[in-house]
């Protein structure tokens, strides 16, 4: 009964008017600026690793906060998620997620510049960013309900039940099964896996933010290079076949074909939606940790904050997809989610590819686990006080638990609805302030121009 509710309503949150919202507002915010978000990226590289100390007000350096936001976006969301796409949508939501992925570029360049922009302060007089802040103190008061609406919604999307139910999935699959392990008591064996999450997910969160950007700041990378090593040995030997791979996602981006009933609507629907998933652009929770940065310039936050859907979906989404699609297994009947990635490395790397990819798994959620504490905290903290973090952490360690004992649709429809309230706010906010970020960003840019030339 409940399944279905949320289902129903995650339906209607996800209509064309969400679809409408989210590409519509990429478009205009891509377009207002002459596709500046294209054309800085060189720039956005080369002030990331310029001023990884930082300076100005804020709790951690832009680098760790780029670090603690990769560390949320870069996870299951690359492995099950694109899988996902794949299953709903077919090749052809591939293409939706990089078109998501250029125009989200835009929107997070607007929404963390105002985080940085519209800081507040919370009740303990510690500064804080992220869209409830930036819409309530650039808006005004009147726009108060929507700082509510997307805390409230935040206090559930921003759990990572999904990353707990996909971690205990592919350790079941991979490791317990074969070797008979809670075989007569398979959900006795999830609780233990949750526990286990729950535990080492926090010793890390209780440290606060400063303690998820020192380990995001070193597990980032890592776990990154290894997956993008396993990845690209799986292309390397299917070369000859990614340029026939890259026309099946063109073609099926827009005759639906690989969707039953042919449906293009379908296609899109997933692309957008696991595009969102991944990569965050325009639902707001990697402003709250943008908002954190010790930077005197929101402009030059806004443009390290917009290198995240360029690495996460255009990269390593990108690479995800090319080795199920060269592997042929997203064909199989019965396969979804992180079991179809899993089987593809199998088949391609054999004992290798399962290990590369378990420990990438594991990285990548606990990492994820640790970054959404914070996240969660911080709608805990505007909604009921900074005494309440305490307790929403404890509520937040509970929920990886129950994550890895849930079913995967009513996982996935649950944070997909609270997702698409989160990014109503979100997206309605940058679109509203935009001009306040294109007059900064003339502003910024005549500065460096003239710097440059003196």
């Amino acid at each position: 009964m409940v399944e279905t509710i949320i289902r129903d309503i995650n339906a209607v949150a996800w209509g064309l008017p969400m679809l409408i919202l989210l590409l519509g507002t990429g478009i205009y915010l891509t377009a207002g600026l002459g596709f500046m978000t294209l054309r800085k990226v060189p720039r956005a590289v080369s002030l990331l690793f310029s001023g990884v100390s930082g300076r100005g007000e804020g709790d951690i350096a832009p680098f760790k906060a780029l670090m603690t936001s990769l560390s949320a976006t870069i996870g299951t969301g690359n492995i099950a998620g694109v899988a996902t796409a794949i299953t709903l949508g077919g090749p052809g939501a591939l293409f939706w997620m990089w078109l998501s992925a250029i125009l989200g570029m835009s929107t997070k360049f607007f929404s963390c510049t105002l985080s940085v922009l519209y800081r507040g302060k919370d009740d303990a007089g510690n500064i804080q960013g992220g869209p409830m802040y930036y819409i309530e103190n650039g808006l005004g008061k009147k726009f108060k309900p929507l700082s509510i609406l997307f805390s409230l919604a935040g206090l559930i999307g921003c759990t990572v039940i999904f990353q707990s139910n996909q971690l205990a999935d592919i350790i079941r699959n991979q490791i317990f099964e074969p070797n008979g392990w809670f075989s007569d008591n398979v959900m006795a064996g999830n609780f233990i896996q949750g526990l286990i999450m729950a535990f080492f997910t926090a010793l890390v969160i209780f440290g606060g933010i400063k303690r998820i950007g020192q380990v995001a700041s070193y597990m980032v990378p890592i776990m990154v290079v290894l997956y993008l090593f396993a990845g690209l040995l799986v292309i390397f030997n299917h070369i000859t076949e990614i340029p026939s791979l890259f026309s099946l996602i063109l073609h099926d981006a827009f005759t639906g074909e690989a969707v039953m009933g042919g449906s293009v609507g379908a296609v899109i629907i997933a692309g957008v939606r696991r595009a969102l998933f991944s990569n965050e652009a325009g639902l707001g929770t990697s402003d709250m940790a943008h908002g954190a940065a010790k930077t005197s310039e929101p402009v030059r936050e806004g443009l390290v904050a917009m290198i995240e859907p360029f690495i996460d979906t255009i990269i390593v989404c990108t690479i995800t997809a090319m080795v199920i699609l060269s592997s042929g297994v997203w064909e199989q009947e019965g396969l979804s989610g992180v079991t179809m990635t899993t089987t593809a490395f199998i088949k391609e790397l054999g004992g290798f590819g399962k290990f590369l990819l378990l420990s990438a798994v594991l990285t990548f959620s606990l990492s994820t686990m640790m970054s959404y504490s914070y996240y969660g905290s911080k709608c805990s903290g505007y909604l009921f006080g900074t005494k309440s973090i305490f307790y929403y952490r404890c509520f937040y360690i509970i929920t990886i638990v129950a994550g890895a004992m849930i079913t995967i649709d009513l996982v996935i429809n649950l944070v997909d609805g609270m997702y698409a309230i989160m990014a109503i706010p979100t997206v309605l906010g940058s679109a509203m302030l935009s001009p306040k970020v294109m007059k900064e960003a003339k502003v910024y840019f005549k500065k460096i121009s003239n710097n440059s030339n003196n």
